[in-house]
């Protein structure tokens, strides 16, 4: 049955579609009330960039807004919800972004080769997860994770403690293209694209059933948009082709797939109104990195690095620099909005926040009543969301700390009040900003204030003594 029509019939037809699996069971009022615990969803999409939704993160700077794309639904989170305007993901590619997520520990921490050794459950590690808090919390919660997983490390999701999900799915998962170079130059025309109907339809009949039962739930819906290849379905791709193109975004193929996406957005939100439930859930968005940098991609890898002058076209993270892959701004700052309840419509946070912290925070706003591990780089952001955005999040570290894993070009940034500094381990090159007056990057200020980029070199380094030595280690002996 093809389901993904206009949105208003869409929304019937996966109405329809529960109704036939739960039958009259999954109206709202019927069956079990839900206990006290609040009900987590968590939407993560993919190379998502912190400017491109239609509303704009950060109501201050018209430039966080993207002059082609249209997310409604995205933008409904926003005027309902709280936007940290600097809301990090972990890391400036998927799978240690994903990683970090799920353990509350910085990429940096978790290690890349060694990941798997040390924090697999299944080898006798003890680690903490966000399915194991919520159910230490109350037992009667009930996880599920759909979409894309991509630990790569042969670890699934239910070896971190979650009842459902698609298994562990990467990429390939949400791809039709086989070649390299049409995921770039191609838009594959789907009913389906990457798989939004199906997450909409797997997330709702979800929710029905824990509502159902009386179930406290975390729902994470990992999305495979926008990430290339690029799929969307005909009625929006023509309507983009239509549109008069912007200045950062002008592809009518990666409109369309972010709209889409968008729509299946709008079905959560939805279901979470039609279950009478909106009063006592909280949906956490964000994205799990920064967009590619220029469709296609910018060659060789290391020109993604050069300064945002030297390119004849803004990026696609514009105002940011650069883009996934690097831990510039354009890399690693992301769309991070949450809603629920007590949370202030339309407000705003500036207040530094990362993927990391939200495994600390939703285990404040649960209840958890165990001590958290001191290994952990999280802090929670409960706090904020009940003050209108005002206050702090407390961490073990003051700071941010981010490491991108790379032979040729490695580097790692830490952020600390107003400044961040950017190492390059093998050049031995590093860059200071001041990012409350230049978000942008584009003013390196080590040379002009080389103590401050002296200090935060140290706390840099002092972090990764003490979280991952053998990373520092390595990473000095790179340098020429």
């Amino acid at each position: 049955m093809n389901i993904f029509k206009k949105a208003k019939g869409f929304k019937k037809a996966l109405s329809v579609t529960g109704m036939m699996l739960l039958g009259n069971s999954i109206l709202p009022g019927i069956g079990h009330a839900q206990n006290d615990s609040p009900n987590f969803i968590f939407i993560l999409t993919d190379d998502q960039g912190w400017s491109h939704t239609s509303l704009g993160v950060d109501a201050r700077n018209p430039e966080s807004k993207s002059d082609f794309f249209e997310t409604p639904n995205i933008d409904r989170l926003i005027q309902e919800g709280i936007s940290f305007t600097q809301g990090y993901a972990p890391a400036a590619i998927c799978s240690p972004t994903r990683r970090s997520i799920q353990y509350g520990k910085t990429p940096a921490r978790l290690g890349d080769d060694s990941f798997k050794e040390n924090y697999d459950p299944r080898l006798g590690n003890d680690i903490l997860s966000i399915p194991m808090v919520l159910k230490s919390a109350n037992s009667d919660y009930r996880t599920a994770h759909y979409g894309k997983w991509d630990l790569r490390a042969g670890i699934f999701p239910e070896d971190l403690g979650y009842d459902e999900s698609d298994g562990d799915t990467g990429n390939r998962h949400g791809n039709h293209f086989i070649h390299d170079d049409d995921k770039w130059n191609m838009v594959f025309i789907t009913n389906d694209p990457k798989r939004t109907v199906t997450l909409a339809e797997r997330s709702t009949n979800f929710m029905e059933r824990q509502v159902r039962d009386g179930n406290p739930f975390f729902l994470q819906i990992s999305h495979y948009a926008p990430h290339v290849d690029i799929q969307a379905r005909q009625e929006t791709y023509d309507k983009y082709l239509r549109k008069p193109r912007g200045l950062k975004h002008n592809n009518a193929g990666m409109a369309a797939m972010t709209e889409d996406m968008d729509t299946s957005v709008g079905i959560i939100l939805d279901k979470v109104k039609r279950l009478g439930i909106e009063d006592n859930t909280y949906i956490i968005f964000m994205s799990d990195n920064g967009p590619v940098e220029a469709i296609p991609q910018v060659r060789p890898a290391t020109r993604k690095l050069q300064h945002p002058e030297n390119f004849p076209f803004p990026l696609r993270s514009d105002p940011l620099r650069a883009g996934k892959w690097t831990l510039y701004e354009g890399g690693i700052r992301v769309p991070f909005i949450v809603t629920g309840p007590g949370i202030k419509p339309g407000s705003m946070s500036h207040e530094s926040v990362a993927g990391w912290d939200i495994l600390p925070t939703l285990a404040e706003l649960a209840d958890y009543q165990q001590p958290l591990p001191v290994n952990l780089d999280g802090g929670s952001f409960a706090g904020i969301l009940k003050s209108g955005g005002k206050g702090t999040v407390k961490r073990t570290n003051d700071h941010l700390v981010f490491h991108r894993f790379h032979n040729s070009y490695g580097h790692s940034a830490i952020i600390q009040g107003d400044y961040k500094l950017i190492k390059f381990w093998i050049s031995g090159h590093m860059e200071l900003y001041n990012l409350e007056k230049d978000f942008g990057e584009r003013h390196d200020l080590a040379q002009a204030n080389p103590d401050k980029a002296n200090e935060l070199y140290e706390t840099l380094t002092d972090y990764l003594q003490k979280a991952n030595p053998d990373l520092l280690h390595k990473l000095i002996g790179q340098a020429r």
